[in-house]
């Protein structure tokens, strides 16, 4: 095969299906033929960046579960033909405008994808690409929890902001999984699918009160908090409730905020963090390079490995599927990114299937 479709960044806040070129098999990565995509919200997101921001000419798309039909020189992961595997790549990198998972046929990077258990179906596995990213970098390697096989002995409270978002949803499980209290929030209407993932305290995001009521269920000013949803509320809520040290660490899933939340308390450790570290190649965000991370590659592709068993000793749940919302296939992803443009999905993930 010469061509393959794919779901193609046009001008900003549109994308096509278009037929390109399927590149060379490079050294390190896996052909993949996808069954399932999954829309995170950084894909609207880059498809409506403007002017040097723009990711015109890249594939769109971050979540994919598909099976492998050729395995590239240089992978270390023992592969096959045939093999369900699922994971997440650098869409819309505008350094490599190949890379993107809409699409027929894609390549991954081998080390880091997730082989599906038998317990978990394509469509529940594809939604856990960018998260399985996210989690191993921004909970371990960043905040620095205790591993879940390797939890802590007493309980230590996290606060996560916006438990039911994609990444919250992971997060408290995770959390949960590393031997935390965790304390988070949400709107009423999930309060209760959000303590059905473990959370210990679940607290209405608009309140008053919210946050006496964290140093209150914690006992006090706390050394982790996990930003999924960052915004001018969360970091002021964030440098009220941590302690004034360098040991208490807040992580923001956006680069900026860790800013606010530094100036606002000057002692404490501020960070952002991008799935796209973990990938091994640099990268393109907002106009602004960054360097590939080899730490966070490395990690990566012990936790995955981690990952794996949890989700087939069915001790970590996958988000709720909304499937085929607007139709299937890559039309179907296509009115799915509107959805998630005009913030009409919580609580869960939109997945398609290939037509």
């Amino acid at each position: 095969m010469t061509t393959t479709k794919a779901l193609v960044n046009i001008r900003p806040g549109h994308a096509e299906v278009q037929d390109i070129p399927v590149p060379a098999l490079e050294p390190g990565y896996i052909r993949v033929k996808p069954t399932a995509w999954v829309i995170n919200p950084d894909d609207a997101y880059h498809l409506g960046l403007e002017g040097d921001e723009s990711c015109v000419g890249a594939v769109v798309g971050t979540d994919y579960a598909g099976v492998v039909v050729e395995v590239g020189p240089g992978v270390k992961r023992d592969f096959k033909v045939g093999d369900r595997i699922a994971g997440g790549v650098s869409g819309q990198n505008i350094l490599r405008k190949h890379d993107g998972a809409f699409a027929h046929l894609i390549h991954v990077k081998g080390d880091i994808q997730m082989k599906i258990p038998n317990n978990m179906s394509d469509e529940d596995a594809a939604t856990q690409g960018v998260a399985l990213i996210t989690m191993g970098v921004g909970l371990y390697q960043h905040l620095h929890l205790p591993l879940p096989d390797a939890p802590a002995k007493e309980a230590f409270p996290v606060f996560i902001y916006g438990g039911s978002t994609a990444m919250g949803i992971s997060a408290i499980q995770f959390a949960k999984l590393a031997g935390a209290t965790v304390i988070t929030t949400s709107s009423p209407g999930n309060t209760d699918y959000v303590k059905s993932l473990g959370a210990d305290h679940v607290l209405d995001y608009k309140s008053k009160t919210l946050i006496d009521d964290v140093l209150r269920l914690s006992g006090g000013p706390l050394l982790y908090i996990f930003d999924t949803h960052p915004n001018s509320t969360s970091t002021v809520i964030s440098a009220a409730i941590l302690q004034q040290s360098p040991t208490a660490k807040y992580i923001s899933l956006n680069p900026g905020p860790e800013h606010e939340v530094k100036r606002l308390n000057p002692h404490v450790t501020a960070e952002s963090i991008l799935a796209y570290s973990a990938t091994g190649n640099p990268w393109m965000y907002e106009n602004e390079f960054y360097e590939a991370v080899p730490a966070d590659f490395a990690f990566q592709k012990k936790f995955v490995k981690v990952a794996e068993k949890l989700f087939e000793e069915g001790l970590v749940k996958p988000p709720r599927v909304f499937l085929n919302r607007g139709g299937s296939g890559l039309e179907g992803v296509l009115k799915g990114l509107v959805e998630i443009r005009e913030g009409r999905v919580s609580g869960g993930k939109l997945v398609y299937t290939r037509d």
